[in-house]
């Protein structure tokens, strides 16, 4: 019998991607689904992106890069971040990676080992956990809670440090939340980690254009007390609606870059090229479709909150970034994951159970409102007959 490392014994999954398969397998049986289960955006890549691929590939681009990323895609990624965040970044510390999970990957396996403490945003994105237990590194959960409108604290965050934390992982706007942390609260954290220098800082910000109502983004890449430990984590999938083109970036600091670059070439080689001119077009191209596409996930945030609100048993914060809403849902007397399961099957709508973002995510669900506005309506309206048939 083969015997893999125990590493594997601790890995999780992404169940998101497990409802998105039942909600597949009902509606090839005929069944009406409603998927308001995955993160992903339901528009089309914006045109000019999907032409620079097409032309990149006309034009010859079918072998290997370097590993890091083609030059004029990694000095789209600093112009672009200089012009929103007036932070100046070397082209030479930016990876292009397949996907924002690589930079998860890629961070946790650099720091994460037995006898290390790696903190993380619970709820949060449950590869975060995953990966950490994968190295035996001990996770640590950071609450992400309800009366503080989804943010992070500082205090709370620094209270749970160690001498044995060794990586900090942020997320703002966050997933599954849609919290935003204000940027007092970032301040404070970066006062509070100036103490350790032996810590590093994954920021996940792949959200971070996706902000309402004037809600600030705040980069941990502003603050220079840290600048030098900080990894950021961002990409195309999110803002420019190309989950499937798999790409994302990364800054690294002086010290890691060379150690990201070898994790690169022993990994992936490099991200496809027709892909990375897409990126560079993405970037530098017109950003009218990235406009069109927040004004709708607006539009669809304030129908999502007010439809939940008006559900038996269920309150709803009004999410300030991203496009998913995280409602309470322990007054309908239903376990998170058993409401989600129920309204799959016997109602038609997929959403996620909290509890598959982390041990603080009971009573909770979360909804993408990454689909249109008639299915979110539909979807609602589905939810409160459930809710009003079966109260749990």
């Amino acid at each position: 019998m083969l015997k893999t490392i125990e590493g594997f014994e601790r890995i999780g999954e992404e169940n998101a991607f497990a409802v998105l398969a039942r909600a597949t397998e009902l509606a090839a049986q005929g069944r009406d689904i409603i998927n308001l289960g995955i993160g992903q955006p339901d528009f089309r890549t914006p045109e000019h992106i999907v032409e620079a691929a097409v032309k990149a590939l006309r034009d010859g681009h079918h072998g290997y890069t370097p590993a890091p990323g083609i030059l004029p895609l990694r000095e789209a990624v600093a112009a672009d971040l200089h012009t929103r965040l007036s932070v100046e970044v070397s082209p030479d510390n930016v990876v292009i990676v397949p996907g924002g999970k690589v930079t998860m990957f890629m961070a946790i396996l650099m720091f994460g080992e037995p006898g290390v403490d790696i903190l993380y945003p619970d709820p949060g994105f449950p590869i975060y956990r995953s990966m950490i237990e994968f190295t035996g590194a001990r996770p640590v959960p950071v609450p992400i809670r309800e009366e503080n409108d989804f943010a992070f604290s500082a205090e709370e965050t620094l209270e749970l440090i160690t001498p044995a934390t060794r990586l900090v992982i942020l997320n703002s706007p966050a997933n599954p939340t849609g919290g935003v942390t204000p940027r007092g609260e970032i301040e404070a954290l970066v006062a509070g980690l100036e103490a350790r220098p032996d810590i590093a800082i994954l920021s996940d910000e792949i959200y971070g254009q996706m902000t309402y109502d004037g809600a600030e983004h705040c980069s941990l890449l502003e603050f220079e007390a840290v600048r030098d430990r900080v990894i950021l984590l961002d990409g195309w999938s999110k803002t420019y609606a190309m989950t499937g083109w798999r790409m994302g970036y990364a800054v690294w600091p002086d010290q890691l870059i060379d150690k990201a670059r070898k994790l690169a070439v022993n990994a992936w080689s490099c991200v496809n090229a027709p892909a990375q001119y897409a990126g560079i077009a993405a970037l530098t191209g017109p950003q009218n479709a990235v406009a069109e596409m927040m004004r709708a996930f607006d539009a669809r945030r304030r129908l999502v909150v007010e439809g939940l609100n008006a559900l038996p048993g269920v309150r709803a914060k009004t999410p300030m970034g991203a496009f998913y809403a995280f409602p309470n849902i322990a007054d309908t007397g239903w376990k998170a994951k058993a409401l989600a399961g129920a309204l799959l099957e016997d109602a038609g709508v997929a959403v996620i159970g909290g509890p598959d973002f982390g041990i603080l995510g009971e009573g909770y669900i979360r909804l993408s409102y990454a689909n249109s506005a008639e299915n979110i309506a539909r979807a609602l309206k589905r939810m409160d007959g459930f809710l009003r048939e079966r109260a749990g």
